[in-house]
């Protein structure tokens, strides 16, 4: 599944080519990737004649602020408490939302285990799992593809909030680059936890768009068997683990995220992070710090890699 990274690697290449650009029109080849509104014919008629104004991420989702086409959306509006950092990291404000109704609406996405948005000309051979191409002048488009069919997009009318049309916006913890997580917040949501750290740090409502990847990877460099219980783990640990996290996901990042499986940005380019990672995938494979062959353990159903070595 595309994580924080990856997300955020396509809103990057999002907003690099596609804002401005007026929806002229689109096509919905499987009915049930549109999460809202119920109809089709809804979602294409609501976007059409709407422009790309911003490409935000909250976790794992994507959200692009609608624009009219004569640009009337109203100062202020759009996505309050949201700005770009000179890395292009989303951040938040103190509150989880950081989304609000404004008056043009919000395209939202997410890609789940398999989606793939690429930008493409029209007449681009349909890829076999094709699910929505939305068309743009200059015979570009926007499509949606995806292998798993679990993928979702939906329609935010005007003057709607996002959390309400996306449900699962509302269960998001904190964004890893805001102000919002910070040591005492991860502190708080680990302490007296009986459950194992990896399975912690899967929670979105913990750390928003960390995933079986990363966890991994963070637990590494934090120097943290990933089957330990929250409640054992040390304040320096946790600050350890607090920092990792956040270095590990800029890594990947800047390798323009990582691709094991079904992966592609934009413009149809894998992720290079997987050629640098610690553990992750790794398992029988050398530590790359003390050579000691990777292990892999499962943990309520999903894949666990470590060095027995350096990870304690």
């Amino acid at each position: 599944m595309p994580e924080l990274p990856e997300v955020e690697t396509v809103r990057q290449g999002l907003n690099q080519l596609t804002l401005g650009q007026e929806i002229l029109g689109g096509d919905v080849l499987l009915a049930r990737t549109i999460a809202h509104p119920l109809f089709v014919e809804d979602f294409l008629t609501g976007l059409k004649g709407k422009t790309l104004a911003q490409w935000h991420r909250r976790g794992k989702y994507l959200l692009a602020e609608l624009d009219d086409l004569q640009g009337t959306r109203g100062k202020g509006q759009g996505a309050r408490g949201i700005e770009q950092s000179p890395s292009s990291s989303l951040k938040l404000s103190t509150q989880h939302s950081g989304l609000s109704a404004q008056g043009t609406g919000w395209l939202g996405v997410h890609l789940r285990m398999t989606g793939q948005l690429l930008w493409l000309d029209q007449d681009t051979p349909l890829q076999k799992h094709t699910r929505v191409r939305l068309f743009f002048a200059g015979n570009r488009e926007l499509r949606f593809v995806d292998q798993r069919t679990f993928g979702q997009m939906w329609w935010v009318p005007p003057l709607s909030n996002p959390q309400e049309i996306i449900t699962g916006l509302k269960l998001l913890g904190a964004e890893p680059f805001s102000a919002e997580f910070d040591l005492e917040y991860f502190v708080s949501k680990l302490a007296r936890r009986q459950r194992p750290i990896k399975t912690a740090l899967l929670d979105q409502s913990i750390v928003a768009g960390v995933g079986n990847i990363y966890a991994d990877e963070a637990l590494f460099k934090a120097g943290i068997r990933p089957e330990t219980l929250c409640a054992n783990l040390s304040r320096q640990q946790i600050e350890r683990l607090h920092d990792a996290v956040i270095q590990v996901l800029q890594a990947s990042i800047a390798a323009g995220g990582t691709t094991f499986s079904n992966f592609l940005n934009v413009q149809g380019i894998n992720g290079n992070y997987a050629g640098v990672a610690w553990v992750y995938n790794r398992a029988g494979q050398p530590c790359r710090v003390c050579s000691t062959p990777l292990e892999r353990l499962k943990l309520a159903g999903r894949s666990s890699h470590f060095c027995p070595q350096c990870q304690e």
